[in-house]
């Protein structure tokens, strides 16, 4: 493929490509932000689970 083709083909992908209507950026931000918020609450999880079996604090 050279530059030429290259070229052709970016521009026929940006011109079929649309601006995502306000509903699909807001669903697309919601799920963005429940993954972030899942996989940050089951690290969390583990690293209290990991310090509380493996390191307890010492006693007194």
């Amino acid at each position: 493929m050279n530059l030429r083709e290259l070229v052709e083909a970016w521009r026929k992908i940006l011109l079929l490509a649309t601006k995502p209507s306000r509903d699909d950026y807001m669903t697309s931000l919601k799920l963005s932000l429940l993954g972030l918020a899942l996989v940050g609450g089951i690290s969390f999880v583990i690293r209290i689970l990991f310090y509380t079996f493996l390191f307890p604090p010492p006693a007194g």
